[in-house]
């Protein structure tokens, strides 16, 4: 298993955390440490690329439910994208799969953001 690598870069509906190597007990503060380090608008979509994630066990878990926290505690919105097959079934079991909006890549998460504020000034 790899270590773990977060690369954070700024999309238009905000930012995007790419997950790379094993999200585990050792790593998952690692995550925490940059989740602290995002300050997120009302309104902003917070993605999390898993297409590299090699492995995830439950601190891994905790740690994206930090990451939620931290984005609706902030006024955002959390996205899932590129959830690894393994990861997937783990969060099915849990039912975070109703908790978390999973999407196949990251350009989609971005366009259904865009989508839904879109319906939202419509409707203001």
């Amino acid at each position: 298993m790899s270590l773990l690598t977060i690369t954070c870069r700024d999309a238009a509906t905000g930012p995007v955390l790419e997950i790379s190597g094993g999200l585990d007990h050792a790593s998952a503060p690692q995550l925490r440490r940059a989740l602290d380090q995002l300050t997120l608008a009302t309104g902003q979509l917070l993605v999390l690329d898993l297409a590299r994630l090699e492995f995830c066990d439950s601190s891994g878990i905790t740690a994206m439910l930090a990451a939620r926290n931290l984005a609706i505690e902030q006024g955002a919105t959390i996205a899932l994208a590129n959830i690894p097959q393994n990861t997937a079934r783990i969060l099915r079991i849990l039912g975070l799969d109703q908790v978390f909006t999973p999407h196949p890549d990251t350009s989609s998460a971005a366009s259904l953001r865009q989508h839904t504020r879109g319906l939202h000034s419509h409707i203001a």
